[in-house]
């Protein structure tokens, strides 16, 4: 009996030992792909302040839009909802967290007496809202691990569709914030209608002065019109940019977590079988002990009878 636990406690040490590759693995490369993906949300950065910037200074000259995108109110009655989670698991609370916070808002939506439009990145989102029978209008996959502008514009153009169709109300985005390798948090941001020129130029690094220097063909106006879109687009594609460096940096922790838990289990596996070889180890001389013992007094009755 004491060999066969032995055995059993040998097999479980292996497999365990196994998982632990697999999940050291599976940190090494999150690791790696976090750094890329928070170097990929800094590159993108730039590019969506200079655009604010050329907004602030459009807004500088006296230029204002009537931008469908900027349209308040409504009378659809629904609001809409993007929500970036991941297409994989092993990333820890961080789908969980994103989804808990949109399904929320959504409940909070309904109680107000308004219908909800679901847009959905990521093979989670999609899962859990389905199986739970809430309608999705559109889900996408393969844009979380490493999105790129042309899949933020193709979910934007959807979104944006939506709103200027009047079809939603407005449009929340939910996702997880990248603030640094060791925090991340839930962000609900009004995503349409957009801010107005005014609200958006303070966000901006352009100046009063620049607008001396430039002729806006075909107008200030014009200009403005044909940037909104790629305001808001650019805007989507940094909320997915942080939301990859976010799932990223939560699968290194679960991964480490579930590493050092592994290497925990084989200490204690290992003084189990020891402990059980020990008592295999005790068994035996006690056996042999009992045998030779046996023989003696044997001898020593046949010796008595004679």
């Amino acid at each position: 009996m004491p060999g066969g636990e032995e055995r059993i406690l040998r097999r479980r040490i292996s497999s365990v030992q196994s998982t632990k590759k697999i999940t050291r693995a599976m940190e090494l490369i999150a690791a790696t792909r976090v750094v890329k993906a928070q170097t990929r949300a800094h590159a993108a950065r730039p590019y969506a302040s200079r655009i604010t910037a050329v907004i602030e200074d459009i807004a500088a000259s006296g230029a204002r839009a009537d931008h469908p995108l900027m349209r308040e109110g409504g009378d659809a009655g629904r609001v809409g909802f993007v929500v970036i989670s991941s297409d994989r698991g092993l990333a820890g609370p961080y789908n969980s967290t994103v989804i808990r916070a949109a399904e929320r808002e959504l409940m909070s939506t309904r109680a107000e007496g308004q219908d909800y439009s679901l847009v959905l990145i990521g093979r989670k989102a999609r899962d859990y809202f389905r199986f739970r029978n809430y309608r999705v209008d559109a889900s996408y996959e393969g844009m979380t691990d490493n999105p790129v502008y042309e899949q933020a514009r193709e979910v934007a153009r959807e979104v944006c569709g939506r709103f200027v169709a009047k079809e939603v109300d407005r449009v929340l985005l939910v996702y997880m914030e990248f603030v640094s390798l060791g925090s991340q948090k839930v962000a609900v941001r009004r995503f349409l209608p957009l801010a107005s020129v005014s609200e958006i130029a303070r966000l901006g690094e352009g100046t009063a002065e620049a607008r001396e220097a430039f002729e806006f063909e075909p107008s200030p106006e014009g200009v403005l019109e044909a940037l909104l879109p790629r305001y808001a687009e650019s805007r989507l594609f940094s909320a997915m940019l942080d939301a990859s460096a976010s799932e990223h940096a939560n699968r290194q922790r679960a991964m480490k977590a579930a590493t050092d838990n592994a290497e925990e289990l084989i200490v204690k596996l290992t003084r189990m079988m020891n402990r059980a070889r020990q008592d295999a180890i005790t068994t035996e001389i006690m056996e042999i002990v009992g045998g030779a013992e046996a023989l003696r007094s044997a001898a020593a009755a046949a010796s008595a009878s004679e």
